[in-house]
């Protein structure tokens, strides 16, 4: 039995079966893309699957509809956020727009030191030495000290 191209196409044997084409209002759609709904929220309020909102995105008018609604949301955070660094002093506020928008960092300093101060021993070896050394001198002190008082490794 020979098939027909035509039937194929559109999904079955008679003309205009299966389900309608869902009008989905670009306008509406931007403006829940400004409240950054996702997919899966999009999806819900228009009635359809998610794969119908991820096909549709394909389109270049969806897309920019899509990217529009985004795009005037973050921009309505950002101003809210402006707003509340610069005229309401939340100094939080200010500092993360420094972090994001200027690009600064908090810096933190991991600097190490040994016994002292010094150097950082490399192995137990050169720091077991260095603390014989040190009580060795301490006792040496001690002992030419005529007052009897306790040197500062012993306090």
């Amino acid at each position: 039995m020979p098939t027909n191209d035509k039937s194929v196409a559109l999904g079955g044997k008679r003309s205009g079966s299966g389900r309608k084409p869902v009008k989905i209002d670009l306008d509406e759609l931007e403006k829940l893309c400004a409240l950054q709904c996702t997919d899966q929220e999009l999806a819900c309020f228009f009635g359809v699957d998610v794969r119908t909102i991820e096909r549709r995105k394909k389109k270049p008018a969806f897309a920019a509809a899509i990217e529009r609604g985004r795009a005037k949301g973050k921009l309505s955070v950002r101003r809210m956020l402006f707003n509340l660094a610069s005229t309401k002093g939340n100094v939080a506020a200010a500092i993360f727009l420094a972090k994001n928008l200027l690009g600064y960092k908090d810096y933190f300093s991991n600097e190490h030191s040994g016994p002292d101060g010094g150097a950082i021993p490399l192995n137990v070896i050169e720091m077991l030495q260095h603390r014989r050394n040190r009580l060795a001198a301490d006792r040496k002190q001690s002992a030419s000290d005529p007052t009897g008082s306790k040197s500062p490794s012993e306090a």
